[in-house]
This record gives structure tokens, sequence and C-alpha cells, in this order.
């Protein structure tokens, strides 16, 4: 029997509308409770037993039969000799997309990564103080797939910062390590690497054992246990985002050749069953020809089955009145990746608040972004793209406050500050402000 993908045929004029849309975008991030539970299990015994219990786990569920939780450990010397063993087109694509990332990762940096402060009228200092992370987690997803993109996404920024350590964890099921993967990994810098995955590997950097050494922050997509135990040690260390589903949108005026598009949705449906992809457009007879177009090329896609799922259990092809409402559209749903193909993208570009990545023009495909454009392809889903950011070097740093008060602007602000802490019922506070308003040493009964 052959497979075929119809997403969700929609339109903005029909009275149903609405409920087909939230029921299309309705997707539960609930962990199951027998996932919540084995992970809760695991980051208590990895906290308790350290490297046995890793050790363990590992031995479980990579099937790796090793004595030691530094047998784990990958040299310096194995990822550049994984970097000189790859072919030449990976490693000049490798050190392309990395430049690129760094590149603008670099100019993220200058623009708003860097410290700053000036002096009010009365002489006092404000500003903050920007310093990296001492040291990052950074876990990249294995066994199924590989994603050595990953890698170059969670190390070049953090490097960019100026983190001191870099410790990237990936699960080599049955000891299978992917060259690219480790090649990526010296090709960004990354401190030490070990080959160990899942919750055991988020509770050995949250924690610390005695070889995984304890980290600041974890960042970076795993499977549902991963995310759940990111979820659980948040607070012991800082985490970038739980991530679901992989989604795309594409507005589109009709003018970008229908094949094209057809294949940027399966981009992302080829993730995984569960992935989204959606297009808004408000020319219908271009939604026939592209849906024509995905029932001509599924059949000759490898991961069509995913494909194929992902379009019909989660999929939509909606028929706006415009390509204004399409834009609205598309800040209701927040999407991860966000493709304006049509004629004039900067027309629409200023309509769209809420994204992840917003890609401009039918050129603009969003594998483009994914692997070697430059800014970073780990982005909120879920619609957190209301309220989140993709990662990037402010994840990778912490901002002080920096305040110097001088005589004068402590007899400015020592009354406001006074009146509020009494206010508060906090007279400890006023105290200390007020006794600044007009000092005088008690031990010499005089003006200091």
């Amino acid at each position: 029997m052959s497979l075929s993908a119809r997403p969700a045929r929609l339109a903005t004029t029909d009275p149903g509308f609405e409920a087909a849309f939230q029921a299309r975008l309705h997707w539960s991030d609930a962990t199951d409770g027998a996932i919540e539970q084995v992970v809760a299990g695991i980051l208590a015994d990895v906290r308790a037993r350290g490297d046995a219990a890793v050790l363990d786990y590992t031995r479980r569920f990579d099937a790796l039969q090793v004595e030691a939780v530094s047998q784990l450990e990958l040299s310096a010397q194995e990822l550049k000799a994984a970097f000189d063993a790859i072919p030449a087109a990976q490693r000049d694509a490798l050190q392309a997309a990395a430049a690129r990332v760094r590149s603008y990762h670099e100019a993220q940096k200058r623009a708003c990564g860097e410290s700053w402060s000036y002096r009010d009228e009365d002489g006092t200092l404000l500003g903050q103080k920007v310093t990296p992370l001492d040291r990052v987690g950074i876990y990249v997803p294995g066994g199924k797939a590989a994603y050595p993109s990953s890698v170059l996404m969670n190390a070049i920024p953090a490097h960019v910062a100026g983190v001191g350590e870099i410790i990237m964890v990936v699960p080599t099921p049955r000891g299978e390590k992917n060259p690219l993967v480790l090649a990526a990994a010296w090709v960004a810098g990354v401190t030490r690497a070990f080959t160990v995955g899942g919750a055991q590997a988020v509770a050995a950097l949250a924690y610390g054992t005695r070889t995984i050494p304890r980290v600041d922050k974890i960042t970076g997509p795993g499977n549902a246990y991963v995310a759940s135990a990111k979820r659980r040690v948040f607070g012991t260390v800082g985490i970038d985002m739980i991530a679901g589903p992989s989604e795309i949108l594409v507005l589109a005026d009709g003018s970008t050749r229908p094949d094209w598009v057809a294949m940027d949705l399966f981009s992302q449906a080829e993730h995984d069953e569960m992935a989204q992809s959606i297009l808004l457009s408000p020319d219908a007879a271009y939604i026939d020809r592209v849906q024509a177009e995905i029932d001509r090329l599924l059949p000759g896609m490898p991961r069509a089955a995913i494909i194929a799922a992902s379009l019909n259990g989660r999929g939509a092809l909606i028929h706006t009145r415009s390509m204004e409402e399409a834009c609205e559209i598309s800040n209701r749903i927040a999407p991860e990746h966000l493709e304006v193909s049509s004629r004039e993208p900067g027309r629409w570009e200023p309509l769209l608040r809420h994204a992840g990545a917003i890609f401009l023009g039918a050129w603009t495909s969003e594998s483009l972004g994914d692997y070697c454009a430059g800014p970073n392809h780990v982005l909120p889903t879920s619609g957190t793209a209301r309220f989140s950011s993709p990662l990037g070097v402010y994840d990778f740093q912490k901002r002080s406050s920096l305040i110097e008060v001088s005589e004068a602007g402590a007899r400015k602000l020592g009354g406001i500050a006074a009146e509020l802490a009494y206010g508060e019922g906090l007279q400890a506070h006023a105290r200390a402000a007020e006794m600044r308003l007009n000092p005088v040493d008690p031990a010499k009964n005089r003006q200091p």
C-alpha cells in the first residue's frame, strides 16, 4: 500500500475554522508519568553514587561494557583524528559552517554581550558587568541520528562568550561513534567529551561525579528522558529550554515554486511523527499545486513514512483571506521556523512579532539556517517564541549590576530609599541610607 500525505485542508472563511485550527495546533508537552518516575530515579542514583551509577546506566541503555567512566572520555587526539579521517568535502563544509556561525555570534556579542557603565550628574557610577559562565555542558543527541550541526550551534556561541570549559556528552549506543560529530567537536573547540547520554548524562553534568565535572548550565536537545531530566535539574544548574517537536510555518503568496515549498514542509516533517509543518497562503490554487507536489515528491523520500505520519497527524494547508491575515495567524502560532516565501518578504516582516527564526524570501530555505547561514538553530518551540529567544552568546553569559554611589549621590538617594524602606517596614534599610545623609563618626563625634 503506497503512502500518502494529506495535511488538513482548512480555510479561515470556514465556520468551523477556529475549532479545527486549535485542534491541529494542540500538542501536550506533559511528560509521561512513567518517564518522570524513571528519570527521578536515575537523577537520584547518579547524585548518590556518581560514576558507578553512570556506568550502570551506560551499560544498560547503550550496551557499552566499560570498567570506568574515564574510558568513556574522548581524547582531543581522537576528535582531531576523526576530523582528519572524514572526506575533504565534509571537512570543508564543517569549517565553512563553523566560520559563519562564529562570525554571527561574534557580532551578537558585540551588539549585546559587552559590559557598560556611565556616571550620572552626581558622579555615581551605574552599569553592567558581563562575564561568561565558567563551565557549560552541551548535550548532543545520538542513536537514531547524528547531529554535528548541534555541536557547532551549542559549542561555538559558548566559546565566543568566553566560557572556560565546554563539556560535551553524546550517547553512542553499542559504541558506534559518529565521526562527523567528533570532528565537529574538534572544530567547535569542545574542551572535554564523554560518550554518555540520556538522563544519566544530564545528572552527571548537573551534580558532577568523580570523572565528569559539574557544570553551570546545560544546553542542547534530547529525547523525552533528557527533557524531563533538564526540567528537574533546573535550579541546580541553568538550562536553555525544554524543546518540543520541530515546527515550520510557510507564508506563501503563490510566487515560489510549489515543489520548493513542499520540500520545505518535508524538511521538518522528516524529523519525527510529531513535527509540524503548516502552509498559510491566500491563493487556493497555489495550495492545490503544493499538495500535488507533496504527492509527487513523497514516494522518493527515504523518510517517507515519518513525513507522511507528521503531515497527516499535525500538518495543515490553510487558505487565508490575505497575507495580512496569514501574518496574524502566524503570530498566534509563534512557530520555531517561519519562512516568508513571497516576492516582497520585507513588506511582511514588520508584521511578524513571534518566531524563533524568520527566513525571508524564496531562496532562503530553512535548511540553510539549520546548518550554515550563521544564526543559531536551537530555537523555541510550541509557541514559546512568544517569550523566548534562540540560543545565543547571551545564554552563556551572566550580568552583574555595577553601582558606585558618590557622596553627593548618597545624599540625593538616601531620602528616597529611606522613605520607601520605612513604608515597607524595613527600618534597618532606612537607617543604613539615612546614616549617609549627614555622616558623623560616633567614636570621634565629628564628621569624617
